[in-house]
């Protein structure tokens, strides 16, 4: 409770009423149920998920799980996208979405980091064996040390400088949560001199990081792209399509986590718009290009493929894996003719954009799954027959577990720091 001594902090911070209390037991509910499921894998092993080997027991070693890691190291390339736009162009407008952007990246990619470790059989063994075992030219490795080490402290150290600001102006203020932004702080005072000196430090390492960003996402292509046992997977698109879809769901989730902000803490007056229509704009255009991939992805595979490429390709159109493909195609092209329709008539409307971004979400989430599953069950080269992959109450429930502890995350975090810029009495004034 707070004393009377105590001012109160904007964005509600470090307070909380009933609703934030019935939210964060409603996400704790989920992370325990993902627990659960985890700790029955763990004990059971992996025979209590869909997993199984490929050859003659006929599955899919990769599923969910990795499904999953593609998708939410996909998602992570919002924030530095964001940030880039604002320090390099100058696009002060984006700056009331750019933290939570950042956020998400950082929170996107520890999910990542822990789908790696859901997928492991034994995740010790399997930190163990990395440092004994791994190969520095392997495509593995390098989105090990390029995504889940390099990618994620430069967005730590990222949030932290962007934050460091916030941190001292607050800390003038007596709270509870006065020690923990004097240490955010770490004695910055706000002058002109470090004013500058933390623009041209941001600016450096965005034009640091950019490169880093590139290279995750499509050493992630490489993964798959460079494998030469499965159909389905070669191919030069694999690691541009991994950035475009990486822009395309990243975009959509930060439009949902943006919505869901505006309408919980009251942002109508911060978070307009002018902003969502911006990355409605962008996100026309990412999904544009994505679908002119899936088209050329198709048409490739259906008239000038091996014939292992074209029972692939069978199996998206025609086959096992209709249903979802064409979904996923569908969110898409919805998506695409909402913004394309608002684009074209220069009139914006929130709830399309939205639509849009809830969408492309979804839809990503499906290709992912159809990157990694049907190459496996219908595309091997050596005489096996078709497989097949279903994933288990366990995995739905590892993946809803860490869907909800990424929501938790976020909300817990943005309840003792601001969400956006806080401003000054000048700058009120």
């Amino acid at each position: 409770m707070a004393t009377k001594s105590e001012t109160r902090l904007p964005y509600d911070l470090g307070r909380g009423g009933a609703g934030f209390f019935l939210l964060v037991l409603g996400l704790l509910v989920l992370v325990a149920l993902g627990v659960v499921a985890y700790a029955r894998q763990w004990a059971e092993g992996d025979v209590v998920t869909g997993l199984r080997d490929l050859g003659t027991m006929g599955g899919a070693p990769w599923g969910l799980y990795v499904a999953f890691v593609v998708h939410f190291v996909g998602v992570s390339f919002v924030g530095y996208t964001v940030a880039a736009l604002i320090g390099l162009f100058n696009l002060d407008h984006l700056r009331p979405i750019a933290r939570m952007a950042l956020a998400l990246t950082v929170v996107s990619l520890a999910l990542g980091a822990l789908s790696v470790l859901a997928d492991l059989g034994q995740p010790l063994r399997g930190i163990v064996n990395l440092f004994l075992y791994a190969r520095p030219q392997s495509p593995l490795f390098g989105t090990f040390s390029t995504v889940l080490v390099g990618y994620m402290v430069a967005s730590l150290v990222f949030l932290y400088l962007d934050g460091r600001r916030d941190a001292a102006l607050l800390a003038r203020a007596p709270s509870r949560l006065r020690g923990f932004y004097r240490l955010w702080a770490a004695g910055y005072r706000d002058t002109p001199e470090e004013q500058d000196r933390h623009r041209r430090t941001t600016f450096w390492l965005i034009l640091a990081v950019i490169p880093i960003l590139v290279v995750a996402i499509s050493t992630e292509g490489f993964v798959f792209g460079l494998q030469s046992g499965a159909a389905g997977w070669g191919g030069a698109l694999q690691a541009p399509g991994f950035v475009v879809m990486a822009g395309v769901s990243g975009m959509g989730h930060l439009i949902v986590v943006a919505f869901t902000a505006r309408k919980l803490l009251g942002l109508q007056d911060r978070i307009t718009l002018r902003q969502f229509s911006w990355l409605g704009n962008v996100l026309l255009v990412l999904v544009a290009a994505y679908l002119y991939f899936i088209v050329v992805e198709v048409l490739t595979g259906i008239y000038q493929a091996h014939h292992h490429e074209a029972r692939v390709t069978r199996a998206l159109l025609v086959g096992d894996y209709a249903w979802l493909f064409w979904l996923t195609v569908g969110m898409l092209v919805v998506s695409f003719l909402l913004l394309l329709i608002q684009f074209l008539r220069r009139r914006y409307s929130l709830w399309p954009i939205v639509l849009s971004g809830a969408l492309v979400s979804l839809a990503g989430i499906g290709k992912r799954y159809l990157i990694v599953v049907p190459s496996q069950t219908h595309g091997r080269l050596l005489p096996y027959l078709t497989g097949f992959y279903s994933p288990t109450w366990v995995e739905y429930s590892v993946v809803v577990g860490l869907l909800a502890l990424g929501a938790l995350a976020l909300v817990l975090f943005f309840r003792v720091f601001p969400i956006m810029e806080v401003a000054t009495r000048e700058q009120r004034r």
